[in-house]
């Protein structure tokens, strides 16, 4: 008979490890609102601050928060597809790997904040250049939390479906620090201009929605 998601065994010595059941469920919890606050930024013109502009011109110097929503909703989609991809690699989940999903969780409730942030100041004189490194440092952090949370599941072949060997553990570090490195890129890109620094977050989103574990799972 087999044991029930949620039982748990030692892993080594006085360490124990538990199912995985919990830790996906509130991991996607937190995904979810995550996500869905990011819609409470976008603001509906009020019809006495129109001044004299159509309500499709007001609509349309939105563009900011509009594109700093999509951006940020692409990027917390396509952690919570890998994070799922991620989890399915698991059997078990020790202390370790429990707190390392709660720093990536950490990272990943925040974006809410510098995306408003972000949007609110793209494209102001003053404060854009700031405010696209804020962003740019929590995505880096994210990626930092990702990562960590990888070395913490792979570390023991025990808490592994199937135990991954040195070279694959080390092939999708190295994919992974691709995106660090430009996460990193970006904080400086921050400083000559905002807009590009957006930009550039959309490609990294579209670059991590290959998969980056695909040869782990083989």
């Amino acid at each position: 008979m087999s044991e029930p998601a949620d039982a748990t065994s030692p892993v080594d010595g006085a360490h124990t490890a538990f199912g995985t059941s919990r830790l996906e469920a509130f991991s996607d919890g937190v995904f979810a609102i995550a996500i869905t606050l990011l819609v409470l930024d976008l603001a509906v013109p009020a019809r006495d601050q129109l001044a004299g502009r159509s309500l499709l011109h007001a609509l349309g110097a939105e563009w900011p928060s509009y594109l700093a929503y999509l951006v940020s909703f692409a990027v917390i989609g396509i952690i919570w597809v890998n994070h799922h991809v991620l989890c399915g690699l698991v059997k078990r989940a020790d202390r370790l790997v429990l707190f390392a999903n709660l720093f990536l969780l950490l990272t990943v409730s925040v974006i809410p904040f510098p995306t408003r942030l972000l949007a609110e100041y793209l494209t102001a004189s003053s404060g854009s250049h700031v405010a696209a490194a804020i962003y740019s440092a929590t995505m880096l952090v994210m990626s930092i939390a990702f990562t960590l949370l990888f070395l913490a599941i792979t570390r023991d072949a025990r808490l592994l479906h199937t135990p991954l060997d040195r070279a694959t553990i080390r092939q999708t570090l190295r994919r992974f620090s691709i995106g660090g490195v430009f996460y990193l890129t970006t904080i400086g890109l921050s400083f000559v201009s905002a807009v590009l620094t957006l930009v550039v977050h959309a490609l990294l989103a579209l670059y991590y929605c290959f998969d980056q574990l695909s040869t782990a799972r083989a």
